[in-house]
């Protein structure tokens, strides 16, 4: 079972009801069986939920997207902390602002390397994560 289909399975009746029949795929597959790869694929469709299309659910007006997002923002963060998983709590709380910041600022330019930076971090346990990212990409963008 995908971790976004996991992920609908997990959710309570009011968001269920809008599961799409077709949910698209995981983003981060490549990491199967790893609960920090399903926590990174919730908070995805939260970002989603918010920001673009989400892949799992359909049918959900403007305030219904954004009260199911932070419903999945929530769900991932508690599963990580029940789970005493700070280090993934602070990288992905990083992630969800750092998201915010770059949609607001119009910086969607760099919201794919956020995501990938955090994959690295939290789910192959390597890099810096989202925050160390985003500094060299405005670094970058002064030099």
């Amino acid at each position: 079972m995908s971790y976004v289909d996991q992920l609908i399975a997990a959710v309570g009746p009011d968001i269920a009801a809008h599961a799409s029949p077709r949910p698209g795929p995981d983003r981060f597959a490549a990491a199967p069986d790893n609960p920090r790869a399903y926590v990174l694929e919730a908070v995805y469709e939260a970002y989603l939920l918010h920001y673009r299309e989400p892949r799992a659910f359909i049918g959900m007006d403007s305030d219904l997207r954004l009260l199911a997002g932070d419903a999945l923002y929530a769900h991932a963060l508690a599963r990580l902390a029940e789970n005493g998983d700070m280090e993934a709590v602070a990288e992905l709380a990083d992630l969800i602002s750092l998201c915010a910041w770059a949609e607001s600022a119009g910086r969607g330019d760099v919201i794919d390397a956020l995501w990938d930076a955090s994959a690295r971090r939290l789910v192959h346990r390597s890099g810096e994560g989202a925050r160390a990212e985003v500094a060299d990409r405005l670094a970058q963008d002064r030099a």
